[in-house]
């Protein structure tokens, strides 16, 4: 069994300048046991080299006066942790670039990208579709490392100041791209244009080609040495990132942690997910931390919803000078060594799958967060099924009573299939936005099962639009709220004769001055909702909403937009049979299956953050969950020490109290 198969990573990155070359290893490793780490990941080569290479184009740090690799490796083993080598393949010296400029990125001009010395390469060129692999077998083969990682993998066109360069138009890019899709490659990165869209499905194919070699490569020297980098084609250990950056527009994502893992963790069987937190506020400021309360929601997030831990620093600890979130990251650590045979197995008993686009046919994802956030905050059991596994997933999607289809705009014929499978089983499909308008296709789909045969795609933007929840028999939580804001795209639909329709669309009138703001007129054409038994043939309820309640709620937070996915799913399906509780929606719920006779449950106090800001959580007291299934329970224990959890049992289930979250809970249920 692999050596990363048992999910119980407890990981570190000192992600090394050139000026470490010749850190003193023996001060480093006493460090890392302080941080119960068990793994180490350290740069082994790429841009700079840090053993002695004999490879005539592999830059060695300056003034390095020893094996520095060997000697970390060695010792990391000694201490018996694993080493996993880092690599960058995305750029490479200057002192290659004036010798072999034929390997390295060129813009539309032709002219090449030199960042302080360091020249950008293309994945296309000779450096790294053949340069590095000989980079990496020199390694594999004369170093004893556990796993191999590669940063920046793929099509990188913005330098590190966040200067974006364009598409690479170096002559092996136009020819390949000529050679595969016969066509002259797209003068920018334009959405909208049709060739754009194939250089889309290029990166993905050339960059696929590359991992298969990689893979091919690293599997038949050692089998054992893991493969890790931020795609999940031919790799064991996918690496995301929990970071934050001055140039990211709000908000603030929150559950960064949470879906990262998920959308990993749900979807691949045969992957394990390490997420990374990022302990610099961005790369440029890369010596002054994020707040500790923020690194602590990070790492928790990602224990709870399955992963292992992953903390990143620049450089090593003994210089550097913002050292405040270590004793977090120590504490953190620490709970998982003593804690670790009960994670890195968890069973999901979600009821609601929510689908997350793929990105090479749309960009935008505002709408699969909203409704991320609003599972979350409204406690509901979901998992992240990743539209890339949608085919193979079909077997675990039968299981869900809801599948959210997020705003995707199109499917492949067989995910078609897949869902419709789905629908015709009894699954409830619940649609968004502008799913299933791609294409033909899609759109003889959505007729279909949905009902709804689409007509246009009408942007609303400062037009004083809205949705009338008439109904208040299926919109409960509008009672005294008539009128529902509708900004962003807006599908109009004719729903078929077996549809009801709810929510007509408020035609928008004059808004201003305060004088003209009337003349709004309710159109009987137009719907924000349609509910059917499947269309002409499913056998399962569908929900169509043809507007995007998860980007108004993701960008604006008003919760009017929740209440009425809630209010729908409420109406129409059952799908909180495992848990209920009354703690706030500032405290995030994990709940899962360890094995037949053993469940955990988290909770994770949020309530520190602002929107913008993370301070320490209040404390929230009088907490109850009550699990409906759990109808025998013989162990209830918190693995939080000096942490008092009561439990009752009666004919609703268990019922846990915690009477004080002050931070994070990990309740262990043994029910044999």
């Amino acid at each position: 069994m692999a050596w990363w198969s048992n999910n119980n990573l407890r990981l570190i990155q000192n992600n090394l300048r050139e000026s470490d070359a010749n850190l003193d290893v023996d001060l480093l490793m006493g460090q890392l046991n302080e941080l119960s780490a068990n793994v180490l990941m350290m740069n082994a080569g790429g841009i700079v080299a840090f053993y002695p290479t004999k490879l005539e184009y592999h830059y060695r740090a300056t003034g390095q006066q020893k094996d520095l690799l060997r000697e970390a490796i060695d010792k990391a083993h000694d201490h018996g942790m694993k080493f996993i080598a880092r690599f960058d393949f995305s750029k490479a010296h200057e002192s290659i670039l004036a010798r072999k400029p034929e390997w390295f990125y060129r813009t539309k001009e032709g002219k090449g990208v030199n960042y302080f010395g360091i020249a950008h390469t293309c994945l296309n060129g000779y450096y790294q579709r053949e340069y590095s692999l000989q980079i990496i077998n020199e390694v594999i083969s004369n170093y004893e490392v556990d796993g191999i990682f590669f940063n920046m993998f793929g099509y990188i066109t913005r330098d590190y100041s966040g200067n974006d360069y364009g598409l690479c138009h170096c002559s092996n890019c136009r020819e390949r791209f000529r050679e595969l899709y016969h066509l002259e490659l797209p003068e920018k990165a334009d959405p909208s244009d049709p060739v754009y869209k194939q250089h889309k499905l290029f990166q993905e194919q050339t960059t696929r080609e590359m991992l298969d070699r990689i893979h091919d490569l690293v599997k038949s020297k050692n089998k054992d040495i893991a493969i890790s980098t931020y795609n999940e084609h031919k790799v064991d250990i996918v690496r995301k990132e929990s970071n934050t950056d001055k140039a990211r527009p709000h908000p603030v994502w929150l559950y960064s942690a949470s879906e990262n893992v998920k959308s990993l963790e749900d979807s691949w069987d045969d992957k394990l997910i390490s997420n990374c937190c990022i302990n610099a506020v961005d790369l440029v400021h890369r010596f002054t931390a994020v707040s500790k309360h923020e690194i602590a929601i990070r790492l928790k997030e990602s224990l709870a919803s399955g992963s292992g831990l992953d903390f990143c620093i620049i450089g090593v600890f003994d210089d550097y000078p913002d050292r405040e979130n270590l004793p977090v990251v120590a504490e953190i650590f620490q709970y998982h060594k003593e804690n670790e045979a009960y994670y890195g197995n968890f069973q999901s008993v979600s009821e609601v799958a929510l689908i997350k686009p793929r990105s090479t046919v749309q960009s935008d994802a505002k709408e699969y967060f909203g409704l991320f956030k609003m599972l979350k905050e409204e406690h509901v059991l979901f998992d992240v099924i990743h539209q890339n596994t949608l085919v193979q997933s079909r077997e675990r999607l039968s299981r869900y009573k809801v599948v959210l289809i997020p705003d995707i705009i199109g499917f492949t014929d067989e995910e078609l299939n897949v869902l419709e499978q789905l629908s015709r089983e009894g699954r409830c499909l619940f649609s968004t936005g502008r799913s299933f308008t791609l294409d033909d296709a899609n759109r003889a789909f959505m007729e279909r099962i949905f009902g709804a045969s689409w007509v246009e795609t009408h942007h609303f933007y400062r037009e004083a639009a809205y949705l009338q929840t008439g109904d208040k028999q299926v919109f409960k939580s509008f009672g005294q709220r008539d009128w529902l804001l509708l900004d962003g795209s807006f599908c109009r639909v004719r729903y078929a004769e077996n549809m009801t329709r709810h929510l007509p669309l408020v035609v928008p009138s004059t808004f201003g001055p305060p004088e003209r703001a009337y003349g709004h007129s309710v159109s009987t054409e137009w719907f924000g909702a349609g509910i059917g038994a499947g269309g002409q043939h499913g056998s399962g309820t569908t929900v169509h909403l043809p507007w995007q309640p998860g980007r108004l709620y993701y960008m604006f937070g008003y919760a009017d937009n929740k209440r009425v996915i809630t209010d729908l799913l409420d109406q129409i399906v059952s799908y909180r049979s495992h848990v209920t509780t009354n703690a706030p929606q500032t405290v995030e719920l994990f709940y899962n299956k360890i094995d037949e006779q053993t469940y955990i449950l988290h909770l994770l106090n949020v309530s520190g953050f602002n929107g913008v800001t993370y301070f320490e959580p209040v404390p929230v007291h009088d907490i109850t969950v009550t699990l409906p299934q759990i109808k025998e329970c013989k162990h209830v224990a918190s693995l939080i020490r000096g942490q008092s959890i009561f439990s009752t049992m009666d004919e609703h289930g268990l019922t846990l109290e915690v009477p004080q979250l002050s931070d994070f809970t990990a309740i262990l249920l043994k029910t044999i």
